[in-house]
């Protein structure tokens, strides 16, 4: 290790007094950006954006009469802060449509980092590999995709792609989440947890997908964006940030990306199939 390289030292959580995400070393002091949270008339709309998401099923039924079929693996989704099981039931709905093994994470609702979330979406992800003796696909929404980034680090043998909606593992200080709750490693502000934030941000092992949207209004759209690398991209859809997990759009770029064959990652291409 050269002489400019840190010690290794635990990782400030999300949650104390337990890690929730754990950082091993940097060989030199993260470059990091704050890029702040989107504009407030986004902020405003954005739940009435949503509805008309919701309401575009027909839609929905066009695109599974075109969407490639799957191969049965399995895919678990995770829902975004303060969202549960429910919200993710269209997208999963619409993926055992496909022939995936679609399944929710079980765990309530998404309150945040707590202690023992590590260790029981660890445990969900393990029961799902060793029922199907297959790799698990991740879909994150929002805080979700995080939890699913996360997991898919520690557990890549376990994992087979990630997809993020409107994740801001960039700048996770880039939300106006925390209008709503208030997360503070180590009791300071996320524009000041650095260690963090350039933990989040690095690439993980495994196939990875971002989709995010720049009329986003929770997050900034930049915050979700992946840097150019094997195996990781970006894909841009229009829609909002609550009602990204329920769009034809979305729902597009998540059958393309499940279906590719496992070890033959190619990047997405628009209008396919």
């Amino acid at each position: 290790m050269g002489p400019d390289a840190q010690r290794i030292r635990p990782l400030p959580t999300l949650c104390q007094p337990e890690a929730v995400l754990i950082f091993e070393f940097m060989s030199k002091p993260p470059h990091w950006e704050t890029i702040g949270p989107p504009p407030l008339h986004w902020f405003a709309l954005d739940q009435a954006r949503a509805l008309r998401s919701l309401a575009l099923a027909p839609g929905r039924r066009v695109l599974l009469g075109r969407a490639p079929r799957g191969d049965g693996h399995p895919v678990l989704v995770l829902p975004g802060l303060l969202a549960g099981d429910l919200t993710t039931a269209p997208l999963r709905a619409f993926l055992r449509a496909l022939c995936y093994d679609a399944r929710g994470w079980k765990l309530g609702v998404n309150a945040g980092p707590t202690p023992k979330l590590r260790e029981r979406l660890g445990a969900r992800l393990a029961h799902l590999f060793e029922r199907h003796g297959r790799k698990v696909s991740l879909v994150g929404w929002s805080l979700g995709g995080i939890f699913a980034r996360e997991l898919a680090r520690a557990h890549p043998e376990q994992v087979r792609l990630v997809i993020t909606l409107a994740t801001p593992f960039r700048d996770i200080s880039a939300s106006h989440a925390t209008r709503l709750v208030s997360i503070r490693p180590g009791g300071r502000p996320l524009r000041e947890a650095h260690d963090l934030r350039a933990w989040l941000r690095r690439p993980l092992p495994v196939p990875t997908t971002s989709i995010y949207s720049r009329s986003d209004g929770i997050v900034a759209w930049r915050s979700c964006l992946e840097d150019e690398g094997p195996e990781r991209e970006n894909v841009e859809v229009a829609c909002s940030h609550t009602g990204m997990g329920f769009h034809p759009a979305t729902f597009a770029v998540i059958a393309d990306r499940l279906a590719l064959p496992e070890g033959r990652w190619a990047p997405y291409e628009r209008g396919r199939g």
